[in-house]
């Protein structure tokens, strides 16, 4: 086994010292838990493991999918950083017939597959606990094998105004300012809540680049704002045992494969924006994959959003100078992606077998 890049070891080594410490003054393991989701056969569970000044205590409830008891809280982004992770803490998971047993990573993180659960589709629940007795309840949506289309969303700057890659911009949006006034972009709450609408089995991912530090922040956004409530693929920023830093796109382009080969009944609905690399990650999975995607839809950032994005007033996909065969379609707000879905769809047959007229519209294409 390669050994691990000079950042991750010394990571490793300040956190074991902190660890230590913290551990002398009385600090207690304390788990907390994240949207999960599941098959009929097989569930994928994630959670945290930290270090805390609070007691252990049993059944405390994750806000993830149908708990709000935590939605009126404001702070600033800083705030959830400030974590000390416990890596190689035992775990157990219990979720309907299963138990499954496991540890935390370096980070403090877990991600487990939970097989063999017996639970029908749906909204379920599992338990992760700790030796120290520690436990939380969270929610899993169980994807009914039925449903045959699903929503993928990214969510720095297509659901949510963050400026992304601006790092000065993302950094005082993520760090400084109140989660409460966080900015969302105009239509897209409702074109999702429409296309539930339309299939409430749907599943809605929200895939993104951020950290897990900020999932209960961006729950508590999602249910503010009214969007639909699914599972979140985040990452963990910071070294890794090949590098300084994580690549976002790679975790995106892994996270869209695994549920392709997880769902390969389902047909997917592609969300992101044009201030990063969405529509090139969307469009060679696309090619990769051209069964599994039913439309990519790419949200504009305007010309002064594109600016303080990317420093220039062109869309970073254009930049590149990379064009895939796959349909994109393009448009500033949420109202005009659901114009030009609906207008992208086979029309309708009647009765007669004659395709009932539409208005003529055509969607524009990348």
């Amino acid at each position: 086994m390669a050994r691990p890049h000079i950042a991750a070891r010394f990571e490793d080594s300040v956190r074991r010292r902190i660890e230590s410490r913290l551990r002398r003054q009385g600090w207690h393991e304390r788990v907390a838990g994240y949207t999960g989701y599941a098959t009929l056969d097989r569930a994928r569970v994630f959670a945290r493991v930290t270090l805390s000044r609070t007691e252990p205590e049993e059944r405390r409830t994750a806000l993830t999918h149908a708990h709000d008891s935590l939605l009126d809280i404001a702070q600033r982004g800083w705030r959830v950083f400030l974590t000390a992770p416990a890596g190689q803490v035992p775990v157990t998971v219990r979720m309907g017939e299963a138990v499954v047993h496991g540890s935390s990573d370096r980070g403090g993180y877990v991600d487990l597959d939970v097989p063999g659960h017996g639970l029908g589709p749906g909204w379920q629940e599992a338990t992760i606990g700790l030796d120290n007795g520690d436990s939380v309840t969270l929610s899993v949506l169980v994807v009914d094998p039925e449903v045959e289309v699903g929503l993928v969303s990214d969510i720095d700057d297509t659901i949510m105004v963050t400026h992304l890659p601006r790092i000065l911009i993302a950094g005082w949006n993520t760090f400084v300012r109140s989660e409460i006034v966080r900015e969302k972009v105009p239509g897209m709450g409702s074109l999702y809540r429409a296309l539930v609408a339309e299939e409430p089995r749907m599943p809605v991912f929200y895939l993104s680049t951020g950290a897990w530090n900020t999932a209960p922040a961006l729950t508590r956004f999602l249910r503010r704002h009214d969007y639909p409530l699914g599972p979140m693929l985040l990452t963990d920023w910071g070294p890794t045992n090949t590098g300084w830093f994580r690549s976002g796109q790679q975790h995106k382009e892994s996270e869209l494969r695994r549920l392709a080969e997880e769902f390969p009944q389902i047909r997917w609905i592609l969300v992101g924006d044009d201030g990063q690399h969405d529509p090139v990650i969307y469009g060679e999975f696309t090619r990769d994959h051209p069964q599994a995607v039913s439309a990519i839809c790419i949200r504009e950032l305007t010309p002064a959003e594109q600016l303080l994005s990317s420093g220039l007033p062109v869309a970073t996909d254009e930049l590149l100078g990379k064009r895939t065969d796959a349909p994109m379609l393009k448009a500033p707000n949420g109202y005009g992606l659901h114009q030009l879905l609906v207008a992208a769809r086979p029309p309708s047959v009647e009765a007669d077998g004659i395709p009932e007229e539409r208005d003529g519209q055509e969607p524009r294409s990348a």
